[in-house]
């Protein structure tokens, strides 16, 4: 198959993505005001609750069995090593660029997770549909690339919830306790106050002699009178509530983890996989209304993408040296380390030889920043304006390294 026909086969997809895009950048604007910030939160709750775990259960009850996770067990392993090789990148970076402290955690969380998930799922079934394509029948291709990309997609957000979360919630606590101790530093309001401080038999002031933390009197005459009685208290935190805080269980267990956990029950219980996902199955409805659901999935995602990116056109500056680095990392670097990670591991056979599977585990390194690393920034109020500017350039330069990755990851495992 020619170069051509591969770039085309590549582009179409992001082509797509990024028309759909543009449509929910537009009725996000103050001019059409139909997908405002307050309309984009409740359609992203419905999308995070509704949508995307019927979507990640339906597709892997119909294509997840015993046998095929016996084939899969390499993702998780990729996948975390995309994390933690994305991490040492951005340490680098960080090092380089001497980013400040409150962008520390936005860099490590942009340069190490990608969007496992939502940009697998709208770009590999589109990708299998256009004629170019070296993964065989488009039906099949579709429902195992969906199958894959579900996977990827709750692997992925375990490591977002548990990782990246740490990492930033980390750091703005680093920036909160310096900004506290700060605050903290005791000021005397007024002439008065310093009176209050130097004994009555200090009259000449050359016999006050003053340092940072005491003022002090030449003739043995020491004030004793500390200058904030309750400065050097201070109140314990437990380490049982630290380590409560460390993780946070709930988001770790989102909605997408547990429609895997659901997929998999009913893909590889053989009884319930008969019940619901074989033809003729008696309760089959159950799985089709479900799938009917999951529809909407991917369309509401690329809207909130486009609704969520024009903020970087009204976001504070950030230094284009960390752009620039962030681009570099996930564009260049990691998908050069994944080429030699991937193709390392198929020659040592850890890989099956499926096309399609080698194409997803290729692409895991080669995508932009997770947009849920927006939805953790807002939570710790550290670094808000600068991910969305940070995600307008990295997603708007998606669209030409997603395609060129694309096309070449498609010539390799073809």
């Amino acid at each position: 198959m020619g170069i051509f026909q591969l770039f085309i086969a590549a582009s179409v997809p992001v082509l797509k993505v990024l028309i759909v895009t543009g449509v929910g950048a537009f009725i996000a604007t103050d001019y059409i005001g139909v997908l405002d910030k307050e309309a984009r939160k409740h359609l992203n709750n419905v999308v995070f609750y509704v949508f995307n775990p019927a979507l990640v259960a339906t597709n892997l009850s119909r294509t997840i069995t015993l046998e095929s996770v016996v084939l899969l067990w390499f993702m998780p392993i990729n996948i975390l090593l995309t994390f933690l090789i994305g991490s040492a990148f951005g340490w680098v970076l960080i090092q380089i660029t001497k980013a400040p402290h409150q962008l520390r955690g936005l860099i490590l969380g942009c340069c190490a997770a990608g969007n496992l998930g939502n940009m697998l799922l709208i770009t590999v079934p589109a990708t299998c549909k256009e004629k170019g394509s070296p993964f065989g029948a488009p039906d099949v291709c579709s429902k195992y690339g969906i199958a894959y990309a579900s996977l990827s997609m709750a692997i992925g957000a375990v490591f977002l919830w548990s990782y990246v979360y740490n990492i930033v919630r980390i750091s703005s606590r680093r920036i909160e306790e310096k900004q506290n101790s700060i605050d903290q530093v005791p000021k005397l309001e007024s002439t008065v106050d310093c009176t209050k401080l130097i004994p009555g038999n200090c009259t000449n002031v050359k016999d006050i002699e003053t340092s940072s933390a005491l003022v002090t009197c030449k003739d043995d005459c020491e004030i004793t009178q500390p200058l904030s009685a309750g400065y050097s208290t201070k109140k314990k935190v437990s380490l049982l509530q630290n380590k409560k805080s460390a993780i946070n269980f709930r988001n770790l267990l989102s909605p997408s983890t547990i429609g895997v956990i659901v997929g998999f029950t009913v893909g590889v219980i053989a009884p319930i996989r008969n019940i619901l996902i074989v033809e003729g199955a008696p309760l089959h409805v159950i799985q089709d209304s479900a799938s009917l659901i999951s529809d909407g999935a991917i369309p509401s995602l690329t809207l909130i993408l486009g609704g969520n990116l024009l903020q970087g056109l009204r976001g504070s500056s950030i230094r284009a040296s960390v752009i620039i680095g962030v681009i570099v990392v996930r564009y260049l670097l990691l998908p050069l380390v994944g080429i030699a990670i991937v193709k390392g591991a198929v020659l040592l056979g850890l890989v099956h030889a499926d096309p399609l599977y080698q194409f997803v585990l290729l692409v895991q390194y080669a995508l932009p920043p997770a947009m849920n690393i927006g939805t953790i920034t807002q939570l710790f109020g550290a670094g808000e304006s600068e991910c969305s500017v940070l995600f307008l350039w990295t997603y708007a330069l998606a669209s030409v390294a997603l395609t060129l990755w694309s096309t070449y990851f498609m010539w390799l495992v073809s």
